[in-house]
């Protein structure tokens, strides 16, 4: 880890790590994305809530449950209206939001991620929106879904930017190396860097320290 120089900083993103790996246990972030039976108001539900983001607004979405068959649409901030009716429009394109999501019988679990992620890149829905989507409907088992990358993008991305700082790269493919490296020294699914990186770098982000860290997870950190 040639950004950790600091224990405490180490010790911080073991616990970020942690508390990402479990929050993509079955059912993963949205237990309600998983509990609803029908699949198209549940990709609809997990769409809105990766689009909100944490906080009050995902739990007045979960408060509400907007339909998809009523086209009905939360009080969205600022442009968010405009990246919901892409989406829409998106899949209308394919017939339905299951057809866009599933794409073809042969791809893989990771195949399908990272090429509805490439075509989710929809006005307003940014990198950590649409892995987020991906992860929780994954993990939720509404599809088959596995990163095999951080799908590293630009400008205000705080996962990108952690990862360069822990990682000393600026290069996306070598930062894509160097995270699976990561990965699999702490023994945790690459997706779990998603949020653990972002939480760690993220000023003011609570990390529980005080938590029971894996073992996996310490010696990958190098930490006692």
């Amino acid at each position: 880890m040639p950004g950790i120089r600091a224990t405490a900083d180490a010790e911080r993103l073991a616990a970020a790590l942690d508390a990402a790996t479990e929050r993509l246990v079955p059912p993963g972030p949205y237990p309600e994305v998983a509990a609803e039976p029908d699949i198209e108001e549940a990709t609809w539900l997990a769409f809105l809530l990766a689009l909100a983001g944490p906080g009050e607004l995902q739990a007045a979405i979960l408060a509400a449950r907007p339909s998809w068959e009523a086209a009905e649409v939360p009080d969205l901030p600022g442009d968010r209206s405009r990246t919901v009716a892409a989406y829409r429009a998106w899949a209308e394109r394919a017939g339905s939001q299951a057809a866009a999501f599933r794409g073809e019988d042969t791809w893989t679990p990771a195949r399908r991620f990272a090429r509805v992620f490439e075509r989710l890149a929809l006005p307003g829905f940014g990198r950590a929106a649409r892995f987020d989507l991906l992860t929780a409907l994954g993990a939720a088992g509404r599809y088959e879904l596995e990163a095999d990358q951080l799908q590293f993008g630009g400008g205000q991305d705080a996962t990108t930017e952690a990862a360069k700082r822990v990682l000393v790269s600026g290069d996306t493919l070598l930062l894509e190396r160097r995270a699976r490296d990561l990965a699999d020294a702490c023994g945790v699914p690459l997706a779990a860097l998603d949020r653990g990186l972002a939480d760690w770098g993220t000023p003011g982000t609570h990390v529980d320290l005080t938590a029971d860290l894996p073992g996996s997870i310490r010696a990958g950190l190098s930490l006692r």
